[in-house]
């Protein structure tokens, strides 16, 4: 979350974030707080995701995530 980014946009005025190194992972509300808890959300569920098909995730500040499947 820390590499989130976040802008008003100007079509309606709601609030769009998005984490630039991680694909898909974007969120739009009509509060920043809104759109940062939905942008949280988003990651989540772009982790979990990751866990079941296993793609790979890019490596941020240094650290690489992999997946191991036990059993």
């Amino acid at each position: 979350m820390r590499h989130a980014r976040y802008e008003i946009l100007p079509d309606d005025g709601t609030y769009y974030g998005d984490i630039p190194e991680l694909p898909g992972v974007g969120a739009n509300a009509d509060t920043l707080e809104g759109c940062r808890q939905e942008l949280q959300r988003v990651l989540e569920g772009w982790i979990a995701l990751g866990l079941r098909l296993n793609p790979p995730i890019p490596t941020i500040d240094g650290i690489t995530l992999v997946f191991e499947k036990v059993g």
